[in-house]
């Protein structure tokens, strides 16, 4: 029988809902083709509202799918493939526990 971590249940579950999302998915396809891309790029890049793209970067960043590094004025977003995979990982334990 697999032990669960609630918390991690409960950060894959917020990871799976921010992917659920197709702008989110579009947005994290732009970052993985452009390590480091600003904030302004993706915003003109989607043709969306900056104020559109802060709530959902915010919601990818939470997520632990994005992380972010301030130059200045400033932030670039890369995709975590370390969060990613920690997901991963996660939702395959889970699938074994339920077959159980």
């Amino acid at each position: 029988m697999i032990e669960l971590d609630f918390a991690k249940v409960k950060a894959a579950a917020m990871v799976l809902r921010a992917v659920k999302n197709p702008l989110r998915q579009k947005l994290l396809f732009l970052i993985d083709k452009n390590p480091g891309i600003i904030v302004t790029k993706i915003y003109q890049e989607m043709k969306i509202e900056q104020s559109v793209a802060s709530q959902h970067l915010a919601i990818l960043r939470e997520s632990g799918i994005v992380k972010t590094q301030r130059e200045g004025k400033s932030i670039r977003y890369f995709a975590d493939y370390d969060g990613i995979k920690e997901v991963s990982v996660l939702t395959e334990d889970l699938s074994k526990y339920f077959r159980a």
